[in-house]
């Protein structure tokens, strides 16, 4: 959708020449040469940006600027004036204006349609930020909080004091509590926001060639390296960029990155130059971290720098009061976009999907009420048309889903086959080792 502009000039030349000069710019321009006018062009559509002359011919400029940031605070105003004075520019922006231009001549035409941009860029951005403000506030309270335990409300408090800082953050917690929800908060609600947001998944990158992914490589610095390479840090100039999975990095990277923290400069593979970086880091863990310092997977050096600001995201069994709240939030998105008319739970579904302990935390419950949404027939969710059940599990019973308990199932008779060997049970499974110890914590088999 165009950003749109009102121009507000009593000067007919003045309103033709900005008028042409932003439609080129490919803006949906309006014009009004009084403020009645103004006003009718207010009521008929709200525009991002307006041009507001200092003097017409039925107001004042800085008064209409008060009396239209009262009605309308997310519009950005820039004063239009042949009398421009520091003065008359000073009492603009006290009054609530984006900036002041003068029209004396010659007219800085280019400068104009910069100061234009950046303004809309600016409304852009508050509304954005105000947006995210609200989701996380109806996140953690509001008439129908998708959260309602006291340790997510805290944490989303936390996420809304610690954003705007340029701290590192380390989100630790199970794979499918949402770390990655989190950290796209904490960009969206940072001063970066307008800057590139870089997700890396550690565990995914090949280790030979982790490094030049992350710090970039000139030509001929491996095989194949026919080109410079920019790196991740550079891509995320400005911005943030999220190491999701750091343990799963190689410590001699881990080492590296160490000095990025440090000096706040990468060095490309193959380079004897370093380059400044300028990038907030986010960086998650599904390991336990104790776990993973005492195992070498994390180096200590390196947690104790990146976890300026610790984010934990308890698993979703250990907050059942979220369950549901959650669910109703995902069965109204799913329900939406499949122009279903389901619109709740049955009361048999409703005590299932509380009883359930979740193994895959939010991620599992999001998938489960997409499925559910698609196969219900009813205006309800009944339990028939929900994947997990009840089913006798070490003899004590509990809630499992088909699919979890054939894939449980399959794992442990890989690990009896391969005498206990994880390295032999992925190969019989076909999984990296890695996925195996990940389902190893996600069915809670120890070993």
């Amino acid at each position: 959708m165009k950003a749109r502009v009102l121009l507000v000039d009593d000067d007919s030349d003045v309103l033709a020449l900005l008028r042409e000069s932003l439609v080129r710019e490919a803006y949906d321009v309006a014009v009004a040469d009084n403020a009645a006018g103004m006003r009718s062009a207010l009521e008929a559509r709200l525009p991002d940006v307006v041009v507001l002359d200092w003097r017409l011919p039925d107001g004042d400029g800085i008064e209409l600027v008060r009396r239209l940031k009262q009605r309308h605070s997310e519009v950005e105003i820039i004063m239009l004036t042949a009398f421009g004075t520091l003065d008359g520019a000073v009492e603009a922006v006290k009054a609530g204006a984006f900036h002041f231009v003068s029209k004396e001549q010659p007219f800085q035409l280019e400068a104009f349609k910069l100061l234009v941009q950046r303004a809309i860029e600016h409304r852009q951005l508050s509304t954005r930020a105000e947006t995210l403000q609200q989701a996380v506030s109806a996140l953690s309270g509001g008439a129908s909080p998708v959260f309602r335990s006291p340790v997510m409300k805290n944490l989303l408090r936390m996420v809304g004091r610690v954003a705007k800082s340029d701290a590192p953050v380390f989100i630790t917690g199970e794979s499918g509590t949402g770390k990655e929800v989190i950290a796209d908060i904490v960009h969206s609600l940072s001063e970066r926001a307008q800057g590139a947001f870089v997700k890396v998944n550690c565990a995914a990158l090949p280790r030979d060639l982790i490094e030049s992914e992350l710090f970039g490589a000139v030509r001929g610095a491996y095989t194949g390296a026919h080109r410079d390479r920019e790196g991740l840090f550079a891509q995320a100039e400005h911005g943030t960029i999220l190491l999701d999975e750091i343990s799963e990095m190689p410590l001699d990277t881990q080492s590296k990155l160490l000095r990025v923290l440090q000096g706040k400069e990468v060095r490309p593979v193959g380079s004897h130059e370093h380059a400044v970086i300028d990038c907030r880091i986010i960086a998650s863990t599904n390991r336990s971290v104790p776990e993973a310092l005492a195992e070498h997977k994390l180096r200590e050096d390196l947690y104790y720098r990146i976890s300026t600001i610790t984010l934990h995201l308890p698993p979703l069994r250990d907050r059942p009061e979220d369950v549901l709240p959650l669910a109703n939030s995902f069965l109204r998105r799913f329900a939406a976009q499949a122009g279903s008319n389901v619109r709740g739970f049955t009361e048999s579904a409703t005590d299932c999907l509380q009883r359930f302990d979740w193994p895959g935390n939010v991620r599992q419950l999001e998938n489960e009420i997409q499925r559910a949404v698609l196969v219900a027939e009813g205006d309800f969710i009944d339990v028939q048309d929900l994947s997990i059940r009840y089913e006798p599990k070490g003899g004590n019973g509990g809630l499992v889903t088909g699919l979890a308990a054939m894939e449980r199932a399959a794992i442990l008779g890989a690990l009896r086959q391969s005498g206990g060997n994880k390295a032999a049970a992925a190969r019989q499974l076909g999984i990296t080792r890695q996925t195996l110890y990940n389902k190893l914590r996600l069915f809670g088999i120890e070993g």
